[in-house]
């Protein structure tokens, strides 16, 4: 049986105007995210505007993504971020740290051993979006838990259709947000969060809510159980946690 992501990247794919759009977030669309099929092979490239139109979504269409969360190492506490009313998808929701995708357009970020391609990309854009020099962000400190599979749109007319590899980062960062990506920004602890999914003033991506749904606390009570004698909250000591060796689909 065919791969549906590998017979949609095949098929004449449907576009749209973005002059409605917010300009630079209208441009951003024009980079290339790297096309994958359902075990996270890489199969091409294609635009941002074209991957992330619920039409091409609904045809198949995939692509790699990564989902990094960064931690506080003095108290465990998690970055989060509101994105941006500005933004074409899922405007004005509470999310990860940083969620995007490693681009075709930088041939470090499609190198795939160790995950060095997502790693690269969640670099970069810590320092898009929150202003974090890339030099607290070392490549070689993020630590990959897993994949997952997941479909979810943001509208009728946009969506999102991704393998996202979850990266953790313990580090002290230093954020000087950029607007035009992110609304507002806090650090919370495991309660502080829960009590924000049950305030229903709030809204999440579909991909955080997913993430926190099945794996966030229990690996975040796991990182932080290890970090006792004396020894630094790490998220490298997460290292073995999780199988990454599979998609999981959702």
């Amino acid at each position: 049986m065919s791969s549906p992501a590998i017979v949609a990247a095949r098929t004449v794919l449907a576009s749209i105007d973005l002059s409605n759009y917010d300009p630079e977030q209208s441009r951003l669309m024009d980079e290339r995210c790297i096309l994958v099929d359902e075990q996270d092979n890489a199969i091409g490239a294609m635009d941002k505007k074209t991957c992330h139109l619920m039409e091409n979504i609904n045809k198949g269409l995939l692509h790699r993504a990564f989902s990094a969360f960064v931690f506080r190492p003095s108290d465990g506490k998690l970055l989060l971020q509101q994105r941006a009313s500005s933004k074409i998808t899922f405007p004005d929701m509470w999310t990860n740290t940083c969620c995007s995708h490693p681009l075709d357009d930088f041939e470090e970020e499609k190198v795939e051993e160790d995950q060095s391609g997502v790693r690269h990309a969640a670099s970069r854009k810590l320092e898009h979006e929150l202003g974090i020099p890339r030099s607290q962000t070392p490549v070689d400190q993020f630590q990959y838990l897993t994949r997952i599979h997941y479909l979810a749109p943001s509208n009728d007319t946009w969506g999102e259709h991704e393998v996202d590899y979850i990266l953790f980062l313990t580090a002290d960062v230093t954020v000087t947000p950029n607007l035009n990506e992110i609304r507002e920004y806090k650090w919370v602890d495991k309660v502080e969060l829960q009590n924000m999914f049950e305030d229903s003033a709030n809204s999440f991506t579909p991909w955080f809510k997913l993430i926190a749904r099945d794996f966030l606390f229990g690996w975040w009570d796991e990182l932080l159980r290890r970090k006792g004698d004396g020894r630094p909250l790490d998220a490298k000591s997460l290292a073995g946690v999780a199988d990454g060796s599979k998609v999981i689909k959702m």
